[in-house]
């Protein structure tokens, strides 16, 4: 009998540990973004192993920051989730980010930028409707986007947004082939 139950449980732990190894190996293969401020470049992986580059791309005309007050213009750094897609948006396709994130909220609060009102708010929006309330102080509406309409030649040179991340129209085109809701997208 006891034989039996330590046979079991090995069996048990065994295609526990293997259960786990092809989680792991799944998650090995999710695709996830990385925006990289200083290098002006988008990198798509899946895995470790990156699948597609796109430079240069466009962030904020107010520069890269952790924390950004709505109409700074700025990119916030961070980790995010994409959690909506419009394939038509007048910057032909966008990419929503759960912008702001907990953490970012969090961190506002923390730092004065977010009142204890505004927090609390934030939270039971969060809690109702599963996403980010888009009107607090430190803004909303953030994603990854093509040009629309834009001028390509500014796209090239500067660094145009109100706080997205912009790429080509043809890159967006297949940006938007390789993620789904809830691909993981890191700004630095």
């Amino acid at each position: 009998m006891r034989q039996k139950l330590l046979y079991a449980l090995s069996l048990g732990l065994c295609l526990a540990l293997m259960a786990s190894g092809l989680h792991a190996a799944e998650e090995s293969r999710e695709v996830w973004l990385l925006v990289d401020d200083r290098t002006s470049t988008l990198h798509v992986y899946r895995g470790n192993q990156e699948i597609e580059r796109f430079s240069p791309v466009s962030l904020g005309r107010g520069g890269a920051k952790r924390l950004r007050l709505s109409g700074s213009r700025a990119t916030p750094t961070g980790e995010f989730k994409i959690n909506w897609i419009n394939e038509d948006s007048r910057f032909h396709i966008f990419l929503g980010l759960d912008y702001p994130t907990f953490a970012h909220a969090r961190e506002a609060r923390e730092s004065g930028m977010l009142s204890e009102p505004e927090f609390y708010d934030y939270l039971t929006y969060y809690r109702q409707h599963g996403a980010p309330p888009q009107d607090t102080v430190l803004g909303g509406s953030i994603g990854i986007h093509g040009l629309g309409e834009a001028d390509p030649s500014v796209h090239q040179r500067y660094h145009w947004t109100d706080g997205c991340v912009a790429v080509t129209n043809d890159q967006i085109e297949k940006l938007a082939t390789l993620v789904r809701l809830g691909t993981k997208v890191i700004i630095r």
